[in-house]
């Protein structure tokens, strides 16, 4: 899914009126707030807004984006500050909206109503129209212009059509909505089949499908618009680095991983200058980005890149970790720790223009000599690729341009990175694309897991240091005796926790842990798994429900094993699970994992490519990974951990825990302290004697 029609025509939007405001002037998220001005007269979803729309009969239209969306800004300037489009509005219905990001629950199965009305894919601006006693949608869109447009009609029509069909048509729109309401109910009680075993036979089938999609020039996989898929990359990775899989398996998942990181990282959905990734391509060369950064895809990237340069030595690789980590740590990090949502696409009412530049304006800001540096390798010696514009991207590798300029690899890359610098500079100067505060615990999760992960590979401990930052924040400010919460900003926090939350947040805090020991960590990270298994675990069936059992949603309690933009729950949830119980020797954590892995197997057999994160799982369910408990004195852990690290290994777990460490429980509490330091090597319940030569650690781990 994503935002309708990019880049069809650029738009610029008018100064918005701040003359009167809604309901949605008392709400937090930066979302909500764009929209509290509107002459239209919003509601956020709340039960008073429901009830509002009971009492009058009304329907509800529901309007549901994100602060970062750009057709959300253009349908919102077209029609939400048009004061005739918010009279037929007000008149006819009861308007709510909605954060997705706040609100993943009601946009999930919004998104699956409009698939199911429309008989075509969803995005944001989703456009639902619902019946008010039992919320269920009888007409649903994305993006409607103000005047028709792109063969669809104007907003305005739709409005009128809408109202005059909800008045006009009731038994026909009732006879629907019970059509759709069974629809809902065969697809959960499809959902209940569970696999009688686990099986590794599906992984092939998955990487074949990949095969048959991925682009052999460019990367990814599909056509255009081109996402990342990190649960792809994920998969590959694991795939290459498998000794049990033959040579020609192996070699084919690195070709693709390693020709996808390497095309996305040369192309201009990378920044090359800012660091980080935008959401996607809306080109096959991953050129022309659609220009919004998400910090849920930045984190998972972390972790694919700095793994590949461990396994690769190459130095863009290295120099893709550092630009993402460094833009996270200066542009996406609260004062008190947490990290931010999503950074707009536009600035100033253009897409992209904070991004883009104008070929004299580079050249007025650099040296000669940086400038025949710059030329080259951005293209800038070609046409403009974005309106007339240059978006950077690396046409010709540095090396080629060295030996044409006479120069070696290194003064070039001085060259290159005195440019990059000033063109930094330059840019920091404009207008900034809005910035969206919030802060959401499932995608700091992600993030927390990304930033430990890669400061552990490439030793940097301030890294870490910002992971650890962003863990204190959510178990401060986030957590409590009501549980997990899910959104935080401008010091409120109210929303519960979806099954999202609590397994990207075990996952990221199990990677922590790994980057640096903390038994209060710990401690939380078994209070999280309890938490899961008890408020949104199918103990019949298997699997996790995305919301809590003692939450409702309207229509339908999604159950869902597939990737999305995001690494699916279920998946994350078992693989943490899986984690967490062979550390704790908790069987009631492994189970669980294995029933999800079950639930999800016949859904993930169907169509593999896209369970690929379950099929990640699943490899750690089939093959538990090692387990390195190193017990120790501060700096001799520091020294072993390091060694460990000058190689990654995604099927190894290492976890440095001093010896004076508290509250150990499983195997960890049998990996006893022995002088400055020991190791012990754990596979499945079991583990090794005490070994503490740092050789004789490297002699049984390479046997």
């Amino acid at each position: 899914m994503h935002c309708c029609f990019v880049g069809i025509l650029p738009v610029v939007f008018p100064m918005r009126d701040t003359s009167h405001s809604n309901d949605l002037a008392g709400e937090t998220s930066p979302y909500l707030l764009q929209h509290a001005n509107n002459p239209v007269g919003w509601y956020a979803w709340n039960d008073e807004a429901l009830a509002l729309a009971r009492t009058r009969d009304k329907p509800i239209l529901l309007s549901i984006g994100y602060s970062a969306c750009h057709w959300c800004h253009v349908m919102a300037h077209e029609s939400f500050e048009d004061p005739d489009t918010a009279v037929l509005m007000n008149s006819s219905f009861v308007n709510i909206k909605v954060d997705r990001e706040e609100r993943p629950d009601l946009d999930r199965v919004y998104q699956l109503a409009h698939q199911i009305l429309a008989q075509r894919g969803g995005g944001w601006p989703l456009t639902v129209f619902l019946t008010p006693d039992d919320l269920t949608p009888f007409f649903a869109g994305t993006y409607f212009p103000l005047q028709p447009r792109y063969g669809m009609p104007s907003f305005k029509e739709v409005l009128t059509r809408v109202s005059a069909f909800y008045q006009d048509h009731q038994d026909q729109l009732r006879q629907q909505n019970t059509t759709l309401q069974q629809i809902f109910r065969r697809m959960q009680e499809e959902n209940t089949g569970p696999a009688d075993t686990l099986d590794s036979a599906p992984m092939e089938t998955a990487q074949h499908a990949l095969s048959q999609s991925f682009d052999a020039h460019f990367g990814g996989f599909g056509r255009a618009p081109k996402f990342p898929h990190t649960p792809a990359l994920e998969f590959l990775l694991r795939r290459a680095e498998d000794a049990a899989l033959d040579t020609e398996s192996r070699a084919q998942a690195r070709n693709m991983l390693t020709t996808t990181l390497t095309c996305m990282a040369k192309g201009g959905i990378h920044d090359q200058l800012g660091g980080g990734f935008s959401r996607y391509s809306v080109d096959a060369e991953w050129t022309i980005p659609h220009f919004e950064k998400m910090l849920y895809d930045n984190g998972p990237l972390l972790v694919l890149y700095a793994q590949s340069f461990k396994h690769t030595s190459d130095t863009l690789y290295k120099q893709v970790v550092e630009g993402i980590a460094g833009w996270v740590m200066n542009e996406m990090q609260s004062s008190t720790g947490g990290y931010y949502a999503s950074l707009d696409a536009d600035s100033e009412g253009h897409e992209g223009k904070y991004y883009v530049w104008d070929r004299e304006e580079i050249r007025s800001r650099l040296t000669l000599q940086e400038y025949a540096i710059c030329t080259p390798h951005y293209g800038l010696d070609g046409a403009p690729n974005f309106e007339e514009h240059w978006h950077l991207c690396v046409r010709r590798p540095l090396s080629d341009v060295a030996r044409a300029a006479g120069l070696t690899d290194a003064q070039a890359r001085v060259l290159l990175e005195s440019a990059r610098a000033k063109l930094l500079t330059v840019r920091a100067q404009r207008v900034r694309p809005a910035l969206d505060d919030k802060v959401l615990t499932a995608w700091n999760g992600l993030m927390i897991g990304g930033m430990a992960s890669a400061g552990c590979l490439l030793g940097r401990e301030d890294w870490i240091e910002s992971a650890g930052r962003a863990a204190q924040f959510i178990r401060t400010r986030l957590w409590g005796k009501q549980g997990l919460l899910a959104s935080w900003r401008a010091d409120r926090a109210d929303l519960p926790a979806y099954l999202d939350d609590y397994a990207f947040l075990l996952d990221g805090l199990l990677q922590l842990l790994q980057a640096r020991w903390n038994a209060e960590w710990f401690t939380w990270a078994q209070a999280l798994a309890d938490t899961l298994l008890v408020h949104f675990e199918d103990p019949t069936h298997g699997g996790f429900w995305f919301t809590a059992n003692d939450k409702p949603t309207p229509l339908h309690r999604p159950k869902t094993f597939g990737d999305e933009s995001m690494p699916a729950g279920n998946a994350l949830a078992a693989r943490a699970l899986l984690v967490l119980g062979h550390l704790c020797a908790e069987p009631r954590y492994i189970d669980a994992a294995e029933r999800a892995l079950k639930a999800a197997l016949p859904s993930a057999t169907r169509y593999p490519d896209g369970h690929l994160s379950t099929f990640t799982a699943l490899s750690d369910a089939l093959h538990p990974p090692t387990m390195i408990i190193l017990r120790g004195e501060k700096h001799k852990l520091e020294e072993w951990q390091a060694v460990l690290n000058e190689k990654s290994d995604a099927h190894r777990i290492v976890l440095a825990i001093p010896n004076d460490a508290a509250g150990l429980t499983g195997l960890l509490a049998e990996c006893v302290p022995l002088g400055d330091i020991c190791a012990y090597i754990c596979r499945g319940t079991s583990c090794s004697l005490p070994l503490a030569s740092l050789t004789e650690l490297t002699k049984s781990l390479a046997s």
